[in-house]
């Protein structure tokens, strides 16, 4: 990913240094293994551990010529040891290492993917709690169709991010496996114990059956994960985004001192961190479909897979990790207006209390259907005149109405806080373990 939209923390994660630190780590640990059952001498894995070294520009350059990072690699890091290189990788295949390498950086991106999401978790929480009962419309279909709170909004967000942490904690341990089994994976020629002590060592389970490579239902799974995550990020930003409207404007993106809207209209404040967001979104999940077709490889193995990995494994976890600390900052500092919130609540003349009226209209003994057709008929004109009538006064004064409710019954329907009284019920569910 360009610097841009990235994180120095999760890029170090895809650099080659940090590749190549782990494949030595890989390696010198296979051995370590190898030395305790006998195979390598235990000077040897010694050798390495003391003398091994490597060089990113060297192995590019060995690779120009060979055509082969590992064993550009391993030529590298031989041109250091000295003859005792001669025992590294024994019985392994490329897979072995890049495999298993993969894991390694993908668990670790998890991590603070994960650390991401309880950052966000804890600001939607705090914000959540500051506007519990700040009441706001609530919306379907873009249109104004009952009141709910600002803080409410939050709680949805709080738990649709916890069920993302749950994702990406399973996610992680489903791509967190180590492969050190060998050509075609029948550890003809490595013993499985080998396989486990690195396991062991790298933090990672071991893969039951590799076939040579780890199989790609597991990466598949991992990346499309983080595309769901990247779909909730663009959820949440969307809400911000409509609520900055200048039409509605209940709630918008801090705008700092000094900061500029527009090349051309200076009065413009833009939500562009929220669009960014959408933005981001949009790659990471266009990350998921190559993943999923990495699943179908040729028999016990192909490198089909391998370019994709290349480019999402970077891109994917290093564009997440941005979007989620950009969302928390959005949040974090969240512009939010209550007496507009209150404003765009009665700009309908007291439609949003509709339901109320029919349901007491059907409970005081009329059909549903007179019922909904003698609200919506004043509803209508309240409607139509854009919120200049008032529907209390025009069902006050429908006898058709009062023949079933009085004026005092009709009032008593249009009482904001009836909407409210469970949102403590709902606060409870989404916070109760937290």
């Amino acid at each position: 990913m360009i610097p841009r939209y990235s994180r120095p923390q999760m890029v170090s994660i895809w650099e080659p240094e940090s590749r190549f630190r782990i494949w030595f780590e890989i390696e010198a640990h296979a051995m370590d293994a190898m030395a305790k059952l006998g195979i390598v001498p235990a000077e040897a894995a010694a050798a390495v551990w003391a003398r091994g070294q490597f060089e990113v520009d060297r192995i590019d350059a060995i690779e120009a010529e060979v055509k082969h990072d590992v064993i550009a690699f391993l030529t590298n890091v031989a041109e250091h040891v000295g003859e005792e290189a001669r025992f590294l990788h024994q019985g392994m295949t490329s897979s072995d290492v890049l495999d298993t390498c993969l894991a390694v950086q993908l668990a670790r991106a998890s991590d603070l993917l994960i650390a991401d999401l309880d950052a966000l978790l804890a600001v939607i929480k705090r914000r959540a709690f500051e506007h519990k009962l700040t009441p706001t419309i609530g919306r379907s279909h873009g249109i104004h169709a009952e009141p709910v709170t600002f803080g409410l909004k939050l709680a949805q967000a709080y738990a649709e991010f916890s069920r993302c942490r749950a994702r990406m904690v399973a996610a992680r341990e489903e791509v967190a496996t180590c492969a050190i089994s060998g050509a075609v994976g029948t550890f003809a020629n490595i013993d499985p114990s080998v396989e486990a002590y690195v396991a062991e060592k790298m933090g990672l389970a071991v893969e039951p059956v590799s076939t040579q490579v780890i199989p790609r239902d597991r990466h598949a799974m991992f990346f499309a994960t983080l595309g769901v995550i990247a779909s909730s990020v663009e959820r949440l930003a969307i809400e911000v985004r409509h609520l900055q409207r200048t039409e509605v404007l209940e709630a918008e993106e801090y705008f700092a001192p000094g900061q500029k809207g527009s090349s051309a209209m200076p009065h413009k404040r833009n939500p562009v961190l929220t669009e960014n967001l959408t933005g981001l979104a949009r790659l990471v999940r266009g990350y998921v479909t190559p993943a999923l077709e990495n699943v179908a490889l040729w028999h016990e193995r192909d490198i089909s897979h391998s370019s994709v990995e290349r480019m999402i494994g970077p891109d994917a976890t290093v564009t997440l990790d941005f979007a989620l600390a950009r969302l928390t900052g959005v949040i974090d500092k969240l512009l939010v207006y209550p007496e507009r919130m209150q404003k765009n609540l009665d700009k309908m003349g007291g439609l949003v209390h509709s339901q109320r009226v029919l349901l007491a209209l059907t409970q005081a003994g009329a059909s549903r259907e007179d019922s909904y057709r003698l609200v919506q008929r004043n509803a209508m004109k309240v409607w139509e005149s854009d919120g200049a009538l008032s529907l209390l006064e025009l069902l006050k004064a429908d006898a058709d109405v009062t023949r079933w409710l009085s004026p005092a019954q009709i009032e008593e329907k249009f009482d904001l806080g009836y909407h409210l009284k469970h949102v403590d019920t709902i606060f409870d569910r989404v916070f109760s373990d937290t």
